[in-house]
């Protein structure tokens, strides 16, 4: 299930100082990027976040949890995706520390895949005068 519009302003606005987040539905869940590169989903109101080898230690206490997963063939597939503990939502600056440290892993994800995350639009002469 998507993210409802209420917990979806939620995390816009906890997570703002990460910069401009764009959320999307993709395949039932909502994807949660900030430039370009997708750190997190929701699926039921619950934040996953992008793990990697080298922020699992950052994300020890969710370890013990399922991560995100999907059937598909009839065989559940996991997702590198961990669930944040419901605690964090209470408190802004470690959810910003799982979310900044989720950001940095997808931006190592999109360059091991040889994507970089989308540049900014070149600015026009005109743009350069505002």
């Amino acid at each position: 299930m998507v993210a409802s519009d209420g917990f979806a302003e939620f995390l816009r606005e906890q997570l703002a100082p990460l910069g401009r987040l764009t959320l999307r539905r993709m395949f039932g869940k909502t994807g949660v990027f900030c430039g370009g590169v997708m750190f997190a989903m929701v699926a039921d109101n619950t934040l996953y976040v992008r793990v990697d080898e080298h922020n699992r230690a950052t994300f020890a206490e969710a370890a013990d949890e399922p991560p995100l997963s999907y059937r598909k063939g009839g065989a559940e597939i996991a997702l590198a995706f961990w669930r944040v503990p419901e605690r964090l939502l209470d408190e802004p600056d470690e959810l910003m520390v799982w979310a900044r440290a989720a950001l940095t892993a997808a931006h190592r994800v999109a360059a091991g895949r040889g994507r970089a995350p989308p540049r900014a639009p070149a600015r026009s002469r005109r743009d350069e005068r505002l």
